[in-house]
C-alpha cells in the first residue's frame, strides 16, 4: 500500500486547503490606458486641448462615439477647453481637438458606474438540465460591465471552469450557465465564484458551495384548471400537468395545492399530492375559488417551484336553487310549488367584508316553518285553560248559594231536628234530575255529598 512520506504529508494538506480556499480568479477593474479619463454619471468634466491656450486660432472638437453603432461628429463648442455637464453613458467616447485640420490631442472619456456586488443564487430545472446561476441588479449596469463565473469541485486541486455571464435587460439580472459533464455525481459539492468588473472597478461575490441535487427547482406546473363536480355543491376538481422542462418518465414530482374563496385572504394548503389532480371537499357553496399549484422533486431534494398562475372555479349549484343567482346570501325562501314568493327586506342581510369573514363560512339561515305539533300543543293548552275557568266559576257559584242559605236562620234554630222514621218521598222540586236510581237513602246520601263538596268545607 502506498503511503505518503512524513515530511510531505503536511505540505500535501496545505496544498489541498489552499486549493479549497483560493478563489477561482482574481477580480479587479478593467485595465485602463493612460489616455482614459473616468467619470461617473451625473458628474461634470472639463477637457483641455493644450496646456497653453493658442492665440488667434480656432480649436475644433470631434467626438468618436463607442459601440457598434458609434460614429463621429463635430461638436459646436470651440476653444481650448470643452465643458461637459451632467455626464451620461452616451457621452463616453474618444474626444479629439485639432487646429486647421491638425490633430493636437486625443483622449478617451469613460462614463461608468462601479458595479454592484453580485449575490448569486443557483438552481436547476431538472436532473438532466444545466445549472443556472443568476443575481439581480438594482440599476442598469454600465455598458462596459462584464460578469464572469468560475466553477470547480470542492477539495480538488484542479483548474476552475470559466463561464461568461449574460445580462438580461428586461429581467435586469445576470445569468450564467454551468454545464455539467455527463455522469457527474449530483451529491458532490461544487464551489461557485463570481466577479463583476468595468472601468470603474471590480467586485467579487461571496463563494457559494452547492450540489447539483440540492439546487433542483422545477418550473411551475402548467394547465391548471378548476372544474365543478355535478350534484356536489361543496366540491371542486383541480387538474394540472407537469412542466415541459421535467420528464416524468424518469423522475417524478410531488405537488402542493392551495386554494381560497375570493372574499377570503388566507389560503388552505394541501401537501404531499403525488397525482396531477385533487378534489376539494370543503368549497364554499356558490362562491368562486382561486387555486394555485407548485412542485418539488419527489424525494424532497432542492426547493419548491414558484406558484403556478391562478385558476378560478365555482362549485356546482342546483339550477332550481335561487342562491345560484343571489349569491351566498338570499332574501327569498322556496315555497311548496318550487317558487319564490316571500321576499324579506334587504336590511336583514348586510354585506360582510373580508375582515368580518376571516376565513369562516357565513351563510344565510332561514327560520323553519312551525311544526303541526306546535299548533296541537297550543290548542290543547287553550282548551285546558277554558275548562279550568268553567270549573272555578261553577264552584264559586255553589259557594255563593250555600252562603246565602246560612245567612237566613231557619225556624227552630238550636232545637234538634226530628228525623222521620219512615221513608218519605221528597218534593219534586228537591229531587235532582240526574240522580242515579236506587233506594231513597242512597239518593239522599248522594245529594248530601255533592253539597258538601261544593260548599268548600
Amino acid at each position: 500500500m502506498f503511503s505518503c512520506p512524513g515530511p510531505l504529508l503536511p505540505a500535501a494538506l496545505l496544498l489541498l486547503a489552499a486549493a479549497a480556499a483560493a478563489p477561482g480568479r482574481p477580480c479587479g477593474p478593467v485595465g485602463l490606458s493612460r489616455d482614459v479619463v473616468l467619470r461617473r454619471p451625473g458628474a461634470n468634466i472639463t477637457l483641455t486641448c493644450q496646456d497653453e491656450e493658442p492665440t488667434n486660432v480656432t480649436v475644433s472638437w470631434r467626438l468618436e462615439e463607442r459601440g457598434a453603432a458609434g460614429g463621429s461628429r463635430w461638436l459646436p463648442e470651440g476653444g481650448n477647453t470643452l465643458l461637459l455637464q451632467g455626464l451620461r453613458y452616451e457621452d463616453s467616447g474618444r474626444y479629439s481637438c485639432s487646429v486647421g485640420g491638425r490633430l493636437l490631442r486625443s483622449l478617451r472619456l469613460l462614463v461608468e458606474e462601479p458595479p454592484e456586488t453580485p449575490r448569486v443564487s443557483c438552481y436547476r430545472r431538472s436532473h438532466d438540465k444545466d445549472i443556472l446561476c443568476e443575481w439581480p441588479l438594482r440599476a442598469k449596469p454600465s455598458p462596459g460591465t462584464r460578469a464572469m463565473l468560475w466553477v470547480r469541485r470542492r477539495f480538488a486541486a484542479e483548474a476552475a471552469t470559466e463561464q461568461r455571464c449574460r445580462y438580461f435587460a428586461r429581467a435586469r439580472k445576470f445569468v450564467c450557465r454551468v454545464q455539467l459533464p455527463p455522469g457527474t455525481d449530483d451529491t458532490k459539492p461544487l464551489v461557485v465564484s463570481t466577479c463583476v468588473s468595468n472601468g470603474a472597478g471590480g467586485l467579487a461575490g461571496e463563494d457559494r458551495i452547492i450540489t447539483p441535487s440540492g439546487v433542483l427547482k422545477p418550473d411551475p406546473p402548467l394547465n391548471v384548471t378548476v372544474q365543478p363536480l355535478e350534484k356536489a355543491p361543496q366540491r371542486l376538481r383541480v387538474n394540472w400537468s407537469y412542466p415541459s422542462s421535467w420528464d416524468p418518465r424518469f423522475y417524478w414530482l410531488r405537488f402542493q395545492v392551495r386554494y381560497r374563496p375570493e372574499p377570503a385572504r388566507t389560503f388552505t394548503e394541501v401537501d404531499q399530492v403525488t397525482t396531477t389532480w385533487l378534489d376539494i371537499h370543503d368549497a364554499w357553496r356558490g362562491t368562486r375559488h382561486v387555486v394555485q399549484v407548485r412542485a418539488q422533486e419527489e424525494f424532497g431534494h432542492g426547493s419548491w417551484s414558484e406558484w403556478s398562475q391562478e385558476a378560478v372555479g365555482t362549485p356546482w349549484t342546483d339550477p332550481r336553487d335561487f342562491t345560484s343567482e343571489m349569491g351566498p346570501f338570499s332574501s327569498q325562501f322556496p315555497m311548496e310549488d318550487d317558487t319564490y314568493g316571500v321576499t324579506l327586506p334587504p336590511e336583514l342581510f348586510r354585506e360582510y367584508s373580508a375582515d368580518d369573514i376571516d376565513g369562516t363560512v357565513v351563510e344565510a339561515n332561514a327560520s323553519p316553518v312551525a311544526s303541526p305539533y306546535t299548533f296541537l300543543v297550543a290548542g290543547g293548552s287553550l282548551l285546558l285553560g277554558i275548562a279550568l275557568c268553567v270549573a272555578l266559576v261553577v264552584r264559586y257559584r255553589q259557594m255563593w248559594r250555600t252562603g246565602g242559605r246560612r245567612g237566613a236562620k231557619p225556624e227552630g234554630e238550636g232545637q234538634h231536628v226530628l228525623v222521620p222514621l219512615g221513608p218519605s218521598s221528597p218534593p219534586l222540586s228537591d229531587t235532582p234530575l240526574l240522580s242515579p236510581p236506587g233506594p231513597p237513602t242512597l239518593r239522599a246520601l248522594h245529594v248530601t255529598n255533592l253539597d258538601y263538596f261544593f260548599s268548600g268545607q
